[in-house]
């Protein structure tokens, strides 16, 4: 992770997200079940190369980086790098498991923390559809799924 977190839900209407779960689906059953919690960031992908954004939905994944950040050995997850395996358990698309695994910690390389510097990432542009990696005077870019709601920047 290269920046904060911005942590929210995703309501029942797709693509809409929140800070916090509305009252309507709060109060609906079937519509609780529809609230997606969902975690953004902004990290490094060693394999790109590239500055990218990351929203999580897996709850295996957000417990796991939670678990680290609970753990006084091992602290604030954006001090070391964390691993995520993805392994199918099955011929469905939805078979599949989630590990996290984390690295040592370790100086950000010169060069990546310069790249995190040059490429600004702009996480509220995901709640307004569009595109995290604009600058101000692009014309926005159209973000499938994501549109209008609330998220809160978390440290």
């Amino acid at each position: 992770m290269v920046g904060s977190a911005w942590r929210g839900w995703t309501k029942a209407d797709p693509g809409e997200k929140s800070e916090e779960v509305p009252a309507e689906i709060r109060n609906t059953l079937d519509n609780r079940r529809k609230a997606k919690h969902f975690w953004a960031f902004a990290v490094y992908n060693y394999k790109a190369k590239a500055v990218q954004v990351l929203v999580l939905k897996q709850q295996t994944i957000m417990r796991a980086i939670e678990a680290f950040g609970d753990n006084p050995k091992w602290g604030n997850p954006k001090g070391y790098d964390l691993i995520v395996e993805k392994t199918r358990t099955g011929a469905q698309a939805r078979d599949v498991e989630y590990s996290v695994i984390p690295e040592p910690p370790t100086k950000l390389d010169p060069g990546i923390a310069e790249l995190v510097r040059q490429v600004p990432v702009n996480l509220a542009a995901l709640y307004e559809g569009r595109d995290p990696f604009a600058q101000e005077d692009e014309v926005p870019a159209a973000i499938a799924g994501v549109r209008g709601g609330r998220a809160r920047k978390t440290a």
